[in-house]
């Protein structure tokens, strides 16, 4: 991975899938790694269905924590 891009969000599918449609709609373009899907294609098993990593550009990162924050709040209350 290119080092000018940085780990936003570690977790479920589902909530993965909410915080790349609030940044898609400010502009932002997440890059989207399913280590299931990975694993799966290499022929090896995942002990951790549904679980991905977004990672977004450092240029977009100041604008990226704060949606990360709202929705992982959110989802915990």
């Amino acid at each position: 991975m290119d080092s000018s891009y940085s780990k936003i969000y570690t977790g479920s599918f589902i909530i993965a899938q909410l915080i790349v449609d609030k940044l898609t709609a400010i502009g932002i373009t997440p890059i989207v790694k399913d280590e299931t899907e990975s694993g799966r294609l290499a022929g090896f098993g995942s002990s951790v269905p549904g679980y991905q990593e977004l990672f977004v550009s450092e240029d977009e990162l100041e604008a990226a924590i704060p949606i990360v924050e709202s929705v992982t709040t959110e989802l915990q209350e």
